[in-house]
């Protein structure tokens, strides 16, 4: 990408900002009851969509993805009381590029999500994007992100190509991660093995659940939890498959006690317990109750997926779920608090 592409893109970022923050929308009312805060929503820029749309598992680029600009985020959250999004960069990421492309593509995308929570302030976080599966990169761009552009925490896939999150390859950037105690948000994405299984069939509508669950298996069985306790894992979709298979899974560990040893009182749900999970898209009825029987509400945080899916498809469904006072507050707006202080 050439050089220039960069500073077209923030230079647009920045007209678009001066144009927005003189709107009204930066000025709508929201009372604590209703401050929402988003922590699975997107950001696409330009600059990036011209390099990566060919490289999309499913190569869909609907309207909503190639004309998304801040604007369009913000109206939709001033719609629906959301203070503030953290965003992360949509599908594909950047994995798919050769690394120096990676790189410079994970830094771009870095600067203008940075860029755009300064022009917008209070509105915007970011989830940082990492060039895996080049190692040295990641390592180096996750140094910048967090100690330079101030990122509030890392953006993951749930797999890249042919390794899930727990490989050994990426051991460095988790144990990384754990020591600066970062906020990982780990996001669907389709693995060679299984782009096109049945034809007809989107990955977004049934494979991106069951990599949402290869990858917690994965850190699981990599005893990945175990060895980085300093790290606040988020996945998304209220953990695709996961929580209905968790027993199996768990009943596997335990059944094995070598394996069961490397676990806090040789229990592997110990380590399950501490994993958070959002609710885009998932605030059915089966979904939300196997979400809420696996885990405590205290684990669960509002993601929309905006702009892939608007977000009447989760607040309005989660506003009408049967839940007390204070745990709607605390899937709404108090979890994702206590993950980033910043936001309190």
């Amino acid at each position: 990408m050439r050089h220039s592409a960069r500073g077209d893109f923030l230079a647009g970022l920045v007209a678009a900002g001066a144009s927005t923050a003189a709107s009204p929308l930066l000025a709508t009312a929201q009372t604590p009851a209703t401050r929402r805060i988003d922590l699975h929503h997107h950001f696409l820029p330009q600059a990036w969509i011209a390099e990566a749309r060919e490289h999309k598992p499913d190569n869909t680029w609907p309207p909503e993805i190639v004309n998304w600009r801040p604007q369009v985020s913000l109206e939709t959250m001033d719609r629906y009381a959301v203070a503030t999004a953290i965003v992360e960069l949509g599908l594909p990421g950047v994995w798919w590029a050769p690394p120096p492309l990676a790189r410079r593509l994970a830094r771009m995308t870095n600067e203008y999500a940075a860029e755009m929570a300064r022009n917008y302030p209070g509105r915007f976080g970011f989830f940082a994007t990492l060039p895996l599966p080049d190692v040295e990169g990641t390592l180096a761009e996750i140094a910048y992100a967090l100690d330079v552009l101030h990122a509030d925490g890392i953006g993951l896939l749930t797999d890249y190509g042919d390794k899930w999150p727990g490989d050994p390859a990426f051991a460095a950037v988790f144990d990384e991660l754990n020591r600066r105690r970062a906020v990982v948000h780990v996001h669907p994405t389709v693995p060679n093995c299984c782009t096109t299984l049945i034809p007809g069939v989107l990955a977004a509508a049934e494979e991106y659940m069951f990599d949402v669950a290869r990858a917690i298996t994965s850190l699981l069985y990599s005893n990945t939890f175990t060895r980085c306790p300093n790290i606040s894992f988020i996945f998304t979709h209220a953990g695709g498959a996961f929580p209905t298979i968790a027993p199996r899974l768990v009943r596997s560990l335990v059944n094995n006690p070598v394996r069961r040893s490397t676990f806090s009182g040789g229990d592997p749900n110990s380590e399950l317990r501490r994993l958070y999970f959002d609710v885009a898209t998932s605030v059915n009825t089966p979904t939300f109750e196997a979400l809420r029987a696996f885990t405590s509400v205290q684990q669960i945080v509002l993601g929309t997926d905006l702009p892939y899916l608007p977000m009447s498809e989760t607040i309005p469904k989660l506003d009408s779920a049967k839940l007390s006072a204070p745990d709607a507050r605390a899937i709404n707006t108090g979890n994702a608090q206590r993950l980033f202080p910043r936001l309190k």
